[in-house]
């Protein structure tokens, strides 16, 4: 495959990290996973989401920026594809549902001036999912902190995803309809996945 950014993008429990590990090893990728279960306020942001959605937005908006900025900027020529299991829109899509419009803008205008100094994804593959078989994904993973996460809020996200999708400018997207597909147990998924992401760049 010839030098690539592809980040795998979708809702909380769509399989963004196992699509992307899986996808990473077929071609002999670069890897990057968010780091988020060291956030101080993920946990404290379930119990009380409007005293810490503030704090935790901002926070994550660092770390993926400090992430990519590092790890998408550096060559490598044994590597030239990147697979990410995020992109730095995802700030942007949690934010507008987190958030009130006072905070949003505000935190809008520090992601735009951000966002300017981070490379593009060539490709963004969103894996779409009921929110059923997402909610079921979250319960199976067993995280403390996430089971206590809504139907409601579910939608909220795919909406916000599907907004932000359509709004690209730099990046081109491809929804992967994954209601049925397990890449983890069927290596005839992850085949076909595989190569829609590949017509995708070429």
């Amino acid at each position: 495959m010839k030098s690539a950014y592809i980040c795998i993008e979708g809702n909380i429990g769509s399989g963004k990290t196992t699509l992307a590990r899986l996808l990473a090893e077929e071609v002999k990728a670069r890897l990057i996973l968010e780091e988020f279960e060291e956030n101080p306020f993920l946990a404290r942001f379930y119990e009380e989401p409007e005293r810490y959605s503030f704090p935790l937005e901002m926070s994550f908006l660092a770390d993926r920026y400090h992430q990519l900025k590092e790890k998408v900027s550096r060559q490598d020529l044994f590597q030239p594809v990147v697979v990410s299991d995020y992109t730095l829109m995802k700030s942007l899509v949690f934010a507008g549902i987190n958030l009130g419009p006072v905070e949003y803008r505000l935190y809008r205008d520090f992601f735009e001036i951000i966002n300017r100094q981070l490379p593009q994804p060539d490709l963004i593959v969103f894996i779409n999912r009921s929110i059923n078989t997402a909610k079921r994904n979250i319960q199976l993973r067993g995280r403390t902190y996430e089971q206590k996460i809504s139907s409601e809020y579910l939608k909220s996200v795919h909406e916000a995803y599907q907004i932000a999708l359509k709004g690209l400018v730099k990046s081109k997207y491809l929804i992967i309809n994954a209601e049925d597909m397990d890449f983890l147990n069927s290596k005839d998924d992850l085949m076909v996945v595989q190569e829609l992401i590949f017509q995708a760049i070429r």
